[in-house]
């Protein structure tokens, strides 16, 4: 919810946004993906169109570069137990997968970059979508660019 509404987010109880995420999921479409072992969900993440996390325009590091209509990556949670195990790759395999069904032009990520900062992150790390073919399209700080997957000019998907 961090990125649809900002600080608002810190300033609700847990029971609160979770009911708003719930209508969310209720209303359509999916605003993420989710990743089973078996019967167990053990990943999740975030995929929907930038539009729908307004967010994001009002942190400057985040502040898009253009005005494409991109679909965006925000944010996974692993369950404990799964994690270093791909899910994220995976998650970020299938998500390309669906944006590019859905008639997204490219993908958004916003990961971290380990080599210049040591904080864990729930939006992945710029080597992850780097070897999934993202480029990075801004750095407006230097630890957390914006990396972009654009279908029309690259393969695979």
């Amino acid at each position: 919810m961090y990125f649809r509404i900002g600080a608002a987010y810190r300033k609700k109880n847990a029971a609160s946004n979770k009911a708003a995420f719930r209508q969310i999921v209720n209303q359509g479409p999916p605003p993420g993906l989710l990743a089973y072992h078996g019967k167990v969900s053990v990943g999740w993440c975030q995929l929907t169109p930038r539009s729908d996390l307004p967010y994001l325009d009002r942190l400057v590091h985040l502040k898009s570069p253009d005005r494409q209509p991109v679909w965006s990556i925000s944010c996974f949670y692993i369950r404990k137990g799964y994690r270093k195990k791909a899910i994220t790759s995976a998650l970020i395999a299938a998500a390309l997968r669906y944006a590019k069904r859905s008639g997204a032009p490219a993908v958004e990520a916003y990961p971290l970059d380990a080599d210049l900062s040591p904080s864990a992150t729930s939006t992945g790390y710029v080597s992850t979508f780097v070897r999934a073919g993202f480029n990075i399209v801004a750095r407006h700080t230097p630890p957390r660019p914006i990396l972009r997957y654009a279908f029309s000019s690259s393969k695979g998907a």
